[in-house]
């Protein structure tokens, strides 16, 4: 019995070392699957201070270098679009001058691409004045041309040139609106760009005034923003004793100025930049000008912009001595003589509205005929090719002493 008994013990033993060594083996596994899936969570963490999901910022370096290597291909691109342009020109064969190459109805559909294709983060503003500018530079390989307007050096008019035609037009300051009509009219130069009215002011009468008797075209307009400035040498509103400008300037800047300057005497002057050439010579004096004014003539800001209403914007037209074909979204301006009779008014407005005609503006002036005789100015959407456009002059002939086109242009893009 003790030989049994001792047996079955020592067996006990032995089960239970295997049952412990087993357990232990277990549980060194089970601290190993432990410690791996902790190695494996921590790696999968972001390093501290970047944000999960997000890709890695490149190096300065290689951001340089790209920029460099998508300007060479701009460059290319560039130089690729001027020799195609210069195609152009020897494919429309030997022409007289700029002005036989220039198409404002295919440079604004170019321009409406533009607006078309952009998602940013560029503006449309900012996309458009760089393609203007390609275009600009391409159109002067064979010669720049030549644009009138009321200078001096300075003006609106000037910004409003460049805004249309680029930097690569040449520039022709005039001292009157009268002029900028003699110089185009004569071939001097080979478009003008004249002021024809303001959001806050109304028509530019001298302008309008000039279409009676001239046989330009209108071919062409600029919006432009208009922000008004007070400039003078010293740059101290307390030295300022007399202010020019022109009168339109003085009108959209007059509740700023019966603010901060009620007694200061005001001497109007033909343009804003004859102001500024004016204003450098005193330290008692001051202009109201644009911001380009003040760089030309060397001035100081005193305040602004000042203008009144915050979208204060001038309309430009551009002059030229032929009408050009459809650019797909346009306006159209006439002249309109009447006869003096009951339902005058109703003769003139009736056709476009039976041919759908939306009417942009009207408005009469005296006509320079006789005495009490008035001719209606109107803007009207459509091209004078256009079928309906020409049905309702149509109808306007039959019933009116004169219709004359001013102009089918394109509706200005930006």
């Amino acid at each position: 019995m003790a030989t049994r008994k001792t047996t079955r013990t020592a067996d006990q033993r032995a089960s239970r070392r295997k049952a412990v060594s087993a357990a232990k083996k277990a549980t060194g596994r089970k601290a190993a699957t432990k410690k791996t899936v902790s190695k494996s969570t921590a790696g999968d963490k972001p390093p501290a201070g970047k944000a999960e999901g997000l890709p890695t910022a490149p190096a300065l370096p290689e951001v340089r270098a790209r920029i460099d290597s998508i300007d060479r291909e701009i460059q290319q691109l560039i130089a690729e679009r001027a020799r195609f342009a210069q195609q152009v020109g020897r494919a429309k064969g030997k022409l007289k001058a700029a002005v036989d190459y220039y198409r404002p109805e295919r440079e604004v559909q170019v321009l409406r691409g533009v607006l078309d294709r952009n998602g940013g983060p560029l503006s449309d503003e900012e996309m458009v004045r760089l393609f203007r500018e390609i275009m600009s530079a391409c159109l002067a390989q064979q010669e720049p041309l030549k644009v009138g307007f009321l200078g001096p050096e300075g003006t609106f008019s000037q910004l409003a040139v460049h805004k249309h035609f680029g930097h690569s037009a040449h520039g022709l300051p005039l001292t009157t609106i009268e002029e900028v009509f003699q110089e185009v009219e004569s071939g001097n130069a080979d478009f003008g760009v004249v002021p024809v009215e303001n959001s806050t002011q109304g028509t530019i009468q001298s302008t309008l005034d000039m279409f009676l008797t001239s046989k330009l075209k209108i071919c062409g307009e600029v919006e432009l923003r208009v922000h008004q400035h007070l400039l003078s040498r010293t740059g101290h509103i307390g030295d300022i004793e007399r202010i020019y400008s022109h009168p339109q300037s003085f009108a959209q800047t007059k509740a700023w100025l019966r603010q901060h300057l009620p007694h200061v005497e005001k001497i109007p002057v033909a343009s804003n930049a004859e102001a500024a050439r004016r204003a450098r010579n005193a330290d008692d004096a001051a202009a109201i000008a644009g911001a380009s004014a003040g760089s030309v003539y060397g001035l100081k800001n005193v305040a602004g912009p000042i203008e009144d209403h915050a979208d204060n914007t001038t309309r430009f037209l551009v002059l030229g001595r032929e009408l050009f074909p459809p650019s797909g979204h346009d306006r159209t301006s006439l002249l309109i003589f009447i006869k003096d009779r009951p339902g005058a008014l109703y003769q003139v407005l009736s056709p476009f509205a039976d041919q759908g005609l939306s009417m942009n503006r009207i408005e009469s002036r005296p006509a320079h005929s006789g005495r009490w005789q008035y001719a209606f100015f109107v803007d009207v959407a459509g091209h004078v090719q256009d079928e309906a456009m020409k049905k309702a002059i149509a109808q306007l002939d039959a019933s009116v002493q004169e219709v004359k086109v001013l102009g089918s242009y394109p509706v200005a893009v930006l």
